[in-house]
């Protein structure tokens, strides 16, 4: 059995730090390619309700930050882990850098590019969503805030600013924002979708993160097309550490640590 430990006979595990859909993409093709030869926990930090169905294991909550998670990784065994959070969970990556360190589990992050522009975008790239709230009233009045429902405090000072904000599922607390309107959706979106979205709510620039991936690039063609700017968050350094940029790559690694 490839996912045997060859020193106790025991099944050996993997633990994908998930919430994104590289990372289901991911727990998916491991069960399809492993099945019953190794244990895989999916693990999500439970801030998104409903979440998107996955296989085998799924453990929801955070870990008490990287000594918990250590703790963890010593208590469950888990002989690998894969990094699959979003690019701009910045805390949970560290934590998994630490953790990884501290036990000697192997680590790989599983981060998909960022988006490039093209010719007849019209970006503006800042560092950071403060950055961000403070152009916005220079190149639009009417926007389509993208940017995740954690960040939108940043733009709660803008008065004159109207907000399309997109959600997957409705939020408990109040909403942060002055003047807004709300749309639910779950992504894949395509570009036509995307700009008939912008079209219809007459946006006038579009304020999202460098997070990469087709899910959600619909919105960075839609205004293409349209000519419309876009304010781009960049995306923060991750921790150091191996790191692959797809699905597949991660299952290489993988089957390069089950090899070893």
């Amino acid at each position: 059995m490839v996912g045997q430990d060859p020193m106790t006979n025991r099944k050996r595990t993997l633990l994908i730090l998930g919430g994104t859909g590289d990372a289901l993409h991911l727990a998916r093709a491991t069960e399809e390619k492993w099945g019953s030869e190794l244990r895989v926990i999916y693990s999500l930090a439970g801030v998104t309700h409903n979440p998107a169905r996955t296989v085998g294991e799924v453990r929801v909550g955070g870990f008490g930050g990287d000594e918990g998670l250590a703790r963890y990784l010593r208590d469950q065994k888990i002989d690998f882990l894969i990094d699959s959070t979003h690019p701009f969970s910045t805390q949970i990556s560290r934590h998994a850098a630490l953790a990884a360190a501290a036990t000697g589990t192997p680590r790989c992050a599983l981060l998909r590019p960022p988006w490039q522009a093209e010719a007849g975008d019209h970006w503006h790239e800042v560092v950071d969503m403060a950055a961000a709230a403070m152009l916005v009233p220079k190149l639009g009045s009417r926007i389509f805030l993208s940017v995740g429902t954690r960040s939108l405090q940043f733009f709660s000072e803008l008065r004159e600013i109207w907000c399309l904000v997109r959600l997957i599922t409705p939020l408990e607390t109040p909403i942060p924002l002055l003047r807004a309107k709300f749309v639910m959706g779950r992504g894949p979106f395509d570009t036509a979708s995307e700009r008939r979205l912008l079209e219809q709510h007459r946006i006038d620039l579009v304020v999202t993160k460098a997070s990469g991936g087709e899910a959600t690039r619909g919105k960075i063609d839609a205004a293409r097309t349209l000519g419309l700017p876009v304010v781009m968050v960049r995306r923060p350094d991750p921790p150091p550490g191996e790191a692959v940029g797809s699905t597949d790559a991660a299952l290489s690694w993988l089957m390069k640590e089950l090899k070893s």
